[in-house]
């Protein structure tokens, strides 16, 4: 919780109320088999001006015993660690690129570190231990998902098939024709892989057993060692014998920060916060919407072919569909999604980027995690967010018209900002003589002159851009392009076609 006030009910029993600076554990299904008639049902509530993130940490071995609703308090200096970890969970910077054991590291414990298996060197070889392959089909890909993140879940097939909207035997047949594998072998391949890597991350064998769904110690003896050749006391001895610089799979740093999140809120040994966030980046990528990434902390960059775009503290940026690139994090640094466009919905060749003040922080959260979770409004409108960028693009755009400073004036000058495309605007018979006796003292202009030149600044702006003097003409409140190269014209001495002809000589 960073701000507000939360309720929480599981089933039919008492509400947790949560306030800013608490959070609270809440427990899964599980594995087990439960029937959907019996599974718990949970309901989040947040009042007004509340900030609460969701998070779904790895079932590591400290989750195993968290089995009730539980609150906690979360220690000073560790906010932001939590909401890097949101954006980890939601984003591509979740698995790729990312470097999870730098995080981890701040918090383990002292102690030399085991090597994973890849830097053994020799038998058993590092392929050994390499995910098995994926299945192509959409349902079986997102069991193997699953399973990936969390090996011990221990579903039957036919559960698992209902998970997908599927049958027993689709799954099957998907899972075998992707993989060479039949569902049971690739899952047993998984949980063996997962592990060797939680062996190599410090846990024992009996955590390890409960981390990867076994049922007993000797089963996964008896499974590892017809698998590798070792038996994981002997793997695990192997690895304390050649210390090495190797560092935590992806699977493992996430089980360890959950048990670091347990520890927290367990209040024994409590890590001290994080100084310092590593920086973070993705793999080269394209997406098929729009995205919009906001700069919460620190700074970061866009690299889109051979042009770095810098994102500093504040700074949204739209970036384009269809455009390979890579985003990056410096230390200390969090970016957050805000929402997505479709390629309908928004026009966008080239990043597009505009700055929010700290004031906005908190609504900007709130939009991130409505629009990355199932914690938002009933009345959640993805559009909104564009919404609400081409407002602050307006009021940016017109910075250089001067603004009054007296709070009613300067309240309809932003109201103005916000419905600069409506052809009517803001009815000038509708606001009171004092506010235009304010525009006229403070910016030397009446308002209607005022919404004049703040729509010529905007135009000036986008046809810069590259825009079409129709589509800027239909931007900035003029319905028919003939009137607005006259009102364009008469401001400026040139038409819109001229602007844009001389601006573009300048740029080379």
């Amino acid at each position: 919780m960073r701000t507000g006030t939360a309720h929480i009910r599981l089933d039919d029993g008492p509400v947790l109320h949560l306030r800013a600076g608490e959070g609270a554990w809440i427990p899964a299904d599980g594995g087990a088999e439960i029937p959907a008639a019996g599974r718990s049902e949970r309901t989040i509530t947040t009042e007004p001006g509340t900030v609460a993130f969701p998070l779904c940490p790895h079932a590591g071995v400290g989750a195993r015993g968290l089995t009730e609703l539980t609150r906690f308090d979360v220690p000073s200096g560790w906010q932001d660690w939590l909401i890097q970890l949101f954006n980890l969970q939601v984003t591509p910077f979740s698995g790729h690129g990312y470097s999870p054991e730098a995080i981890t590291e701040l918090l383990r414990r002292p102690g030399p570190r085991p090597p994973t298996p890849a830097a053994l060197g020799h038998d058993p070889s590092p392929e050994e231990f390499a995910s098995p392959a994926m299945p192509r089909a959409r349902g079986a890909r997102a069991v193997a998902e699953e399973l990936m993140r969390d090996p011990g879940l221990d579903l039957t097939v036919e559960r698992w098939a209902a998970r997908v909207l599927s049958s027993a035997r689709t799954l099957r047949r998907d899972f075998l024709a992707g993989t060479g594998l039949t569902f049971e072998q690739w899952r047993l391949h998984c949980r063996l892989g997962a592990a060797a890597e939680f062996l190599a991350a410090g846990y024992d064998v009996d955590q390890v057993t409960a981390l990867v769904g076994f049922a007993s110690r000797n089963g996964l003896t008896r499974a590892f060692k017809g698998r590798f050749g070792l038996t994981p006391h002997e793997f695990g001895r192997k690895l304390r014998a050649r210390p090495g610089a190797g560092g935590l799979t992806q699977r493992a740093a996430a089980a360890r920060r959950t048990d670091d999140l347990i520890r927290m809120m367990r209040e024994t040994d409590t890590p001290a916060p994080p100084e310092m966030l590593p920086p973070a980046s993705t793999p080269s990528h394209t997406n098929d919407i729009h995205v919009l990434s906001w700069m919460y902390r620190g700074s970061g960059y866009l690299d889109i072919g051979d042009q770095r775009y810098e994102r500093e503290r504040g700074v949204a940026t739209w970036i384009p569909a269809e455009l390979e690139h890579v985003t990056g994090l410096r230390e200390n640094s969090v970016s957050l999604p805000l929402g997505n466009a479709s390629t309908a919905d928004l026009h966008l060749t080239a990043p597009l980027q505009v700055r929010f003040s700290p004031a906005w922080d908190d609504y900007l959260m709130f939009c991130s995690i409505s629009a990355r979770s199932a914690l938002r409004p009933a009345d959640h409108n993805p559009r909104h967010i564009l919404g609400l960028f081409a407002e602050q693009v307006a009021a940016q755009r017109a910075l250089s018209v001067p603004m009054p400073t007296d709070p009613r004036a300067r309240a309809v000058a932003m109201e103005c900002l916000r419905r600069i495309a409506e052809p009517g605007g803001t009815q000038d018979a509708d606001i009171r003589a004092e506010i235009h006796r304010a525009f006229r003292d403070e910016t030397g202009m009446t308002l209607g002159r005022w919404r004049y030149a703040a729509r010529m600044r905007i135009a000036r702006d986008l046809l810069a851009g590259g825009a079409r003097p129709s589509a800027v003409a239909r931007r900035i409140g003029y319905a028919h392009l003939p009137t607005f190269s006259a009102a364009f014209s008469r401001f400026h001495g040139l038409s819109p076609r001229e602007y844009q002809e001389r601006e573009a000589a300048r740029s080379r």
